[in-house]
């Protein structure tokens, strides 16, 4: 049975132990995790640790913080975009009620002009009305004049023949 080597002195394993060939396989030891099966957790040291973290934070920082600027920027130009958003679309809102005004007012127009024609037929339809009356009033009294001419015929014929007809002789 082998057994793991120890960590060297940095606290990294660089390569395999020379007692592990590649492709073998290490007795009691499972393919799922490296770390299952390690008889003896690695030291390490707390300077290693540091100077890792310090290697780290050097490689990665300045990158970091590129990336926090560039956010920051792009943010605010998020905020820039969507305040003028905002101003484009009340904007288009009003151009938008503008159109709906102007299409009140062409169908105001439309609807003035129906009650111009209209009121002109309602006059028209009052002088006719008004002709027709006098119209109907010259024949009624028409009418009345040729009946009261008849019947003053009709009483003169009657007295004409009341004159004719023969009248006893008074006897005196």
């Amino acid at each position: 049975m082998s057994v793991l080597e120890p960590a060297p002195p940095g606290g990294v394993m660089t390569r395999l132990p020379d007692s592990l060939g590649a492709g073998e396989l290490t007795p009691g030891l499972s393919d799922t995790s490296p770390d299952e099966g390690l008889l003896d957790p690695l030291t390490v040291e707390d300077r290693a640790v540091e100077q890792l973290a310090e290697g780290l934070l050097s490689h990665y920082l300045p990158d970091l913080q590129r990336s926090k600027q560039a956010l920051q920027e792009l943010t605010q130009n998020q905020v820039v975009l969507l305040d003028t958003l905002e101003q484009e679309i009340s904007k288009f809102k009003e151009c938008h009620s503008m159109l709906d005004i102007n299409a009140l007012f062409t169908e105001a127009k439309h609807y003035h002009t129906k009650l111009v024609n209209i009121r002109r037929d309602m006059l028209m339809l009052h002088e006719k009305t008004a002709k027709l009356k006098k119209r109907a009033l010259k024949l009624q009294q028409k009418r009345q004049k040729e009946e009261l001419e008849r019947e003053q015929q009709r009483e003169k014929e009657f007295e004409r023949e009341k004159q004719l007809t023969a009248k006893p002789a008074k006897r005196m």
